[in-house]
Formats: structure tokens, C-alpha cells, sequence
């Protein structure tokens, strides 16, 4: 486990779901070295899923951008350490879904 207290960054989720993110994130650290950051991230994703249902995403590295679009309410991003953690639930943008819709309607006629 890396030392030291988490530091949320950002964040929209309630409370007790925020505290699954950091407890599994301590427990990955204490299962996984550092650097292996795809396992970790495995390991979160994979929990969380469990926990809170399928559909959710995480990012876990010292140096990386994102752009996401996510489900209300099922987004973090925090550190531990210099280890940064983005954790989401993926969602297609309301466009998405009308544009979908519109080429299955046009493919019917």
C-alpha cells in the first residue's frame, strides 16, 4: 500500500460508494506492486462490477489524460500517492441513442 491519505480530485458519487473506490484501491495496492497499474485497475474494475453492477472503467497511472462521458452519480478520480485512479460507468451520449435510432429507422424503410 502506498503511504499516505487518498486525495479525491473529482468526484459526483454518494459517499459510501466513494469509500468503496478508496478501500479497494488500498486493498489492490497491498495485492499489487506499484507498477503493475493494468492489474490494479483489473482488480478494481472487476470488484466494483461485483459490487455496484457491470459497466464500470478504470484508469490507473501516474501520467494520462481522459475525456468520458459518464453515467450521473458513477465517477471518481483520486490519488494515491502519485498513483492517479479514474473510475467510471460508462454512458452513451442522449445524441448517440437518437443517431442509433434514426439509421435502424432508415434501415427499415
Amino acid at each position: 500500500m502506498l503511504e499516505g491519505k487518498a486525495v479525491i480530485g473529482e468526484t459526483d458519487m454518494l459517499q459510501t460508494m466513494q469509500q468503496d473506490a478508496l478501500d479497494l484501491a488500498s486493498k489492490a495496492l497491498d495485492v499489487f506492486d506499484v507498477t503493475e497499474a493494468i492489474e490494479i485497475a483489473r482488480f478494481i474494475k472487476k470488484e466494483f462490477d461485483r459490487m455496484h453492477g457491470p459497466g464500470w472503467q478504470c484508469i490507473v497511472g501516474t501520467d494520462f489524460g481522459s475525456f468520458v462521458t459518464h453515467c450521473c452519480g458513477c465517477f471518481i478520480y483520486f490519488c494515491l500517492g502519485n498513483l492517479a485512479i479514474l473510475l467510471f460507468r460508462g454512458s452513451a451520449a442522449p445524441e448517440a441513442h437518437e443517431n442509433q435510432f434514426s439509421a435502424l429507422e432508415a434501415a427499415k424503410a
